[in-house]
């Protein structure tokens, strides 16, 4: 099996354009010529094709793509027939909320919050149907030109309703760096908190135009996320609301039980931030950007300061204490 080009057939679709290609697929713009309207094809290399473990995980893939029926999930279709591993999907004319932020951002809050809210509606429908994405980030949501967002890619997605899948040779953490929880990075599945801990990355993103943790050593951003905490949204845009603010900084928790517990939680927030505010545990709410930073060096100083004048004390004593009594005579 060869690599497929742009103006050949492929059972009942006319390949068009090459749109994406990464280290396992390709994804071909295409027409379905029964219907006649524009579908993508995802079509693997053909050297994976004879893997079982990746025929299982992209068979895998499409099967929940079909399964899935909401607005803002790509949709999955069904080919009359197939002559060789791929699958079909519904195609969307849009722009990818990577080259968004990259253009656009800081966004307005409430554009920010919008996307934000249309992705954690997908996220707790998704959640109620037993999937958790893994890979939630900024390459894999389209934006159409209304604003409608559309998730796609669930390579790497859980499906709690099967058996679970080890891919042989593959890195036990799986997931783009920038936006993979910490215990992800720990090696462990990740669940639902997971994805909210990624919507709150892009919502600081979309935010700041900088991320939580800013390192271009893989390595260091790893280390960096295992065991600090992040630099509030304020670090960066200090006119930034504090509720909105309270949202992120916990969404990003380091532990997932400190994190929103649900898709659905992180939701009612995003829809009423003023309420959020109130609803967020205290560590949420603590982490204002300049205020907490100037704790963090006050603290420090302060400690100092004391040391500093207890040596002061001690010293002043020393010059103003009374001469020692003369040692006693030895007797005779």
């Amino acid at each position: 099996m060869r690599e497929p080009v742009a103006g050949e057939r492929l059972d009942q679709y006319l390949l068009g354009e090459l749109l994406a290609r990464s280290g396992m697929a390709s994804i071909f713009r295409a027409t379905d010529t029964v219907t006649g309207q524009p579908v993508a094809l995802k079509i693997p290399h053909p050297q994976l094709e004879s893997d079982v473990v990746f025929f299982e995980r992209f068979k895998r893939e499409e099967e929940m793509g079909q399964r899935l029926d909401h607005p803002h999930v790509v949709k999955v279709l069904t080919p009359r027939d197939k002559s060789r591993m791929y699958f079909a999907m519904e195609y969307v004319d849009g722009r990818s909320l990577r080259s968004i932020i990259q253009a656009d951002a800081p966004l307005p809050p409430e554009r920010a919050l919008d996307v934000a809210r249309q992705i954690t509606e997908a996220l707790v429908y998704m959640h109620e149907h037993g999937v958790v994405h893994r890979d939630i980030k900024p390459e894999n949501i389209l934006l159409t030109s209304d604003g409608n967002v559309k998730i796609l890619d669930f390579g790497i997605a859980l499906d709690e309703t099967k058996r679970r899948l080890t891919w042989t040779g593959q890195s036990a953490t799986l997931g783009t760096p920038d936006y993979m929880a910490p215990e992800q990075i720990a090696g462990q599945r990740g669940d639902a908190r997971s994805d909210i801990y990624a919507v709150g990355t892009m919502l600081y993103e979309m935010l700041t135009k900088n991320l939580p943790f800013n390192s271009t050593n893989a390595n260091a951003l790893l280390r960096a996320k295992a065991n600090d905490d992040p630099r509030p949204p304020s670090y960066y845009e200090p006119r930034i609301d504090p509720a909105l603010e309270a949202i992120v900084m916990r969404a990003v928790q380091r532990t997932p039980r400190d994190r929103h517990e649900s898709a659905q939680a992180l939701l009612a927030d995003l829809r009423d931030p003023q309420a959020a505010l109130q609803r967020a545990p205290e560590p949420a709410r603590a982490r204002r950007g300049p205020g907490r930073l100037l704790r963090q060096v006050a603290r420090p100083a302060l400690v100092v300061a004391v040391l500093s004048g207890l040596g002061a004390l001690v010293y002043l004593s020393s010059r103003h204490a009374p001469p020692p009594a003369p040692p006693p005579a030895p007797a005779r």
